[in-house]
């Protein structure tokens, strides 16, 4: 077996705890594995690292757009090497390099999944899904095994990441609600940088009825 991202070869590690049965099926070496850095609770709302309570965007937030989003829950940090591994993933279209992270993906998602939550990706245009072959929260959601549903749309077609912080944060909502629904959201994207994205995306179903809304995503 061959890691999923370098490419070296694999050995499995046999200790006692796997002598008397199959070892699980290793994807990454040790190497690319260490490179992924778990993400400890920081700030209360959005697991910013280095935080005690409540950080000063999430503050800027609740400040100016008031119960928008109740938290976000992320599994690894936005480092050097995740930045490479989502170039790689999401705009070079190594679409086989998400599995590498499904197990801790997943771990970190049943601890906080609500079975009344229903599971809703963040939309890309038309223009973006053809350019990169997929939509990221989709593949997220698929990697979760869980049933994507479509509550919005995207309207345009203008890049966040090319946006400085403060022309993302004070940027116009580029979502349009297609669906309401009264049950908790679960909102699930690949990164979650200054939490506009999401916090566009809950303000619309907020105002159409739903009475809570969490972010899932996999890099901080």
């Amino acid at each position: 077996m061959r890691c999923l991202i370098c490419h070296e070869e694999i050995f499995p590690r046999i200790t006692w705890d796997n002598f008397w049965r199959i070892p699980e099926k290793e994807v990454l070496c040790s190497e690319c594995k260490y490179q992924f850095l778990s993400l400890k609770p920081g700030c209360e709302l959005c697991f910013r690292v280095g935080q005690n309570g409540v950080c000063e965007d999430c503050k800027w937030w609740e400040w100016n757009h008031p119960g928008l989003l109740t938290k976000n829950i992320s599994v690894f940090q936005y480092n050097e090497f995740a930045k490479d591994f989502v170039a790689r993933w999401k705009y070079r279209g190594d679409y086989i390099l998400l599995e590498a992270l499904q197990r801790h993906v997943v771990e970190q998602f049943n601890r906080m999944k609500n079975s009344d939550c229903i599971i809703a990706p963040i939309p890309l245009s038309e223009e973006r899904t053809v350019e990169r072959g997929f939509n990221q929260s989709e593949a997220v959601i698929q990697l979760l095994n869980q049933t994507p549903c479509h509550l919005l749309e995207r309207k345009n077609t203008e890049k966040q990441s090319k946006k400085g912080r403060y022309a993302r944060i004070t940027s116009d909502n580029p979502f349009k609600l297609i669906e309401s629904v009264r049950q908790p959201v679960i909102l699930v994207d690949d990164i979650y940088t200054t939490g506009t994205t999401v916090r566009h995306a809950a303000s619309l179903l907020k105002q159409g009825g739903c009475p809570e809304v969490i972010s899932f995503t996999i890099f901080r």
